[in-house]
Parts: structure tokens; C-alpha cells; sequence
């Protein structure tokens, strides 16, 4: 069976920002050309995906 990550500290933070924006994911991900599985990896941190988590927080205006 497939088992889900746990949403991370990082993870709540973009949720609560793109929620703030009234923005989901998708449009999100559309708007600013980021692959929405890199968005994902960031929620979980499933994989490091250095390069956007940047990109991501200098957007939302997330403090790492």
C-alpha cells in the first residue's frame, strides 16, 4: 500500500501562503512555470529540489 508523506513545517508554510494568495497549487505551478511533482516534493520533502524551494520562497515570501 502507498503511504503519504507528512506534510512538513516547510509544507504548511506554502500551503498557508498560496491560501493567503487564494492561489492552488495548479495555478500556482502554471503561473510561474514550477513542475507541480517539484511543489509536491517540497510540501513532503520527498526529494530536496533545491532550486525551486529558492524559487518558491522568494515568491511566497517564505523565510528559510
Amino acid at each position: 500500500m502507498n503511504q503519504r508523506k507528512p506534510v512538513t513545517p516547510f509544507g504548511w508554510e506554502i500551503k498557508q501562503k498560496l491560501i493567503e494568495k487564494r492561489m492552488d497549487q495548479k495555478t500556482f505551478c502554471t503561473t510561474y512555470q514550477i513542475p507541480a511533482s517539484r511543489l509536491s516534493n517540497l510540501i513532503h520533502e520527498t526529494r530536496k529540489a533545491t532550486r525551486y524551494r529558492k524559487q518558491v520562497s522568494e515568491l511566497l515570501g517564505i523565510e528559510e
